[in-house]
């Protein structure tokens, strides 16, 4: 490939280090040159051969997610870089602040959740969806299946009470949320939150008592339930 609109060239190669930086790849060092692209065959990689407007021969090439196609038909000295391929590196983008997007992503609802995910899988080798999620430790973006998502808590207990008892400890031991997102039940009748009961940490604390006609006990065999969500 030979040419003599450097400025051309000179963007496109802005772009590319623009990437590589933002990216933390490879910042000092030599890289090995590929192999030079054939005019007239198909490739993802290699090299291309240009020249500037002093004569001088340099070379072009992409690495790390970065593909290269090079045309095999009508203008067979166009090679066309393009986003997509196989990372060789460990790639961190740094937004410092900025609004790191993307946009026309689809909106589904009521999807199968994947169960046949595996590590490494490619697309088009499993069924359903997993949920993409964060190591803070490492930054590393990785996927968890729905059925493994415990950062949602919710549940439902229920206690046969002793004579007077109060203190009921979920089994579970979750944090209990806010009042407005636990529900507590005596003999199927919803007790008053923060006036019938309180609750710390994973206990809920009946508050029998107060004046008729809203005077209540705690009697040997009261069924109570406690249902959250968080």
């Amino acid at each position: 490939m030979k040419t003599s609109t450097i400025s051309k060239i000179t963007f496109l190669c802005s772009a590319l280090f623009y990437f590589g930086a933002v990216q933390a790849q490879q910042t000092s060092g030599d890289v090995t040159k590929n192999a030079d692209i054939v005019p007239g065959t198909t490739t993802t990689g290699g090299s291309v051969r240009v020249v500037d407007n002093k004569g001088t021969i340099k070379y072009l090439q992409t690495q790390n997610g970065i593909t290269m196609l090079s045309n095999t038909t009508n203008n067979v000295t166009t090679t066309t870089w393009q986003l997509g391929g196989t990372l060789t590196d460990d790639t961190f983008i740094d937004v410092d602040g900025n609004v790191f997007g993307l946009d026309g992503i689809d909106l589904i609802s009521s999807e199968t959740a994947s169960t046949d995910a595996t590590t490494g899988s490619d697309h088009g080798t499993g069924t359903g969806y997993t949920i993409l999620v964060r190591d803070e430790a490492t930054g590393a973006i990785k996927k968890l299946l729905a059925a493994d998502l415990n950062l949602i808590q919710s549940g439902h207990e229920s206690f046969t009470a002793t004579a007077g008892q109060t203190a009921y400890a979920l089994t579970g031991s979750p944090t209990l949320p806010a009042y407005s997102q636990v529900w507590v039940y005596r003999n199927g009748a919803k007790l008053l939150a923060n006036v019938d009961y309180t609750i710390a940490s994973s206990t809920v604390t009946l508050v029998p008592g107060g004046s008729a006609p809203n005077d209540w006990a705690v009697y040997a065999g009261d069924v109570i339930e406690v249902q959250y969500v968080k």
